[in-house]
């Protein structure tokens, strides 16, 4: 008999909530390589106590990708026999960690599309993360991403980073613009590998500095709506040879993206 394999990492928390990884998912049906995919395969890593996000990123996944099929991961084995009774033909749950086992009824597949991974390696030492995205890059398709960061409990702050095989893409922030008093409070959700970076002289300070900055002389377009002042933000963190991303469609939904190596 062939011993099994240990999964890859270590039991975390595993707090979740409805609608935590709401603004994740909103950034994830906006990929357009997931269309081209004839059945694609989303993992959702690391699910925690309960399985409502790996439901809850079906559901949205399979309005662009109506194939969509997703696979829950987590380390802890009871939480994945809580959530079997949930499985059907394109939802399946199993044991495992960083190194993302492929269960039977999955079996036509030897590597996946997308793996989201949050509020996992919050819960680990720095030292750890580059190690971490190696293996899930292993795991990825060739045209495959990985979604890794951190929320809040309930899903208002939010920021990942966006990876292919070859490394780091991007680094995303998502903020519920209503009440905002300034953009750098996703500083309390870094990812892990950026979190304690967070100091003058980095990058990631500079970056966050300059959208206080920019939010602060964008205040008179708030009479416009808070949407229409982080629009103003993202028009000038261009301007000033930031170079961001994505488009006014998503700054209105408080969301930006930039490349990782600009705020590495």
């Amino acid at each position: 008999m062939v011993a099994l394999k240990k999964p890859v990492g270590a039991i975390t928390r595993g707090t979740t909530n409805p609608n935590r990884l709401r603004r994740v998912d909103r950034y994830l049906t906006s990929l357009t390589f997931l269309k081209d995919i004839p059945q694609p395969l989303a993992v959702d890593l690391g699910y925690g106590r309960t399985p409502v996000t790996a439901v809850e990123l079906l559901s949205r996944l399979e309005k662009v990708a109506p194939r969509v099929r997703v696979l829950g991961v987590e380390i802890d084995p009871e939480r994945v026999q809580e959530a079997k009774p949930l499985e059907h033909s394109r939802l399946s749950f199993t044991h495992g960690g960083f190194e993302i086992p492929i269960p039977p009824e999955f079996s036509d597949r030897k590597d996946v599309d997308l793996i989201r991974s949050l509020n996992v390696l919050r819960q680990y030492s720095e030292s750890e993360v580059e190690s971490a995205w190696a293996l899930m890059q292993s795991r990825l398709s060739k045209t495959g991403l990985i979604i890794e960061g951190t929320s809040d409990e309930i899903g208002r702050v939010a920021s990942w980073v966006t990876l292919d095989k070859s490394g780091p893409l991007s680094f995303t922030s998502s903020l519920r613009l209503q009440g905002l008093e300034k953009p750098s409070k996703v500083q309390e959700r870094l990812p892990k590998i950026l979190i304690h970076k967070n100091v003058s002289g980095n990058n990631i300070h500079r970056y966050l500095k300059d959208l206080d900055r920019e939010w602060e002389r964008a205040s008179g377009f708030g009479a416009f709506g808070s949407a229409q002042r982080f629009v103003q933000v993202a028009k000038a963190m261009l301007l000033a040879g930031w170079p961001i991303e994505n488009k006014p469609k998503r700054w209105r939904l408080g969301e930006l993206s930039v490349e990782f190596q600009a705020i590495s």
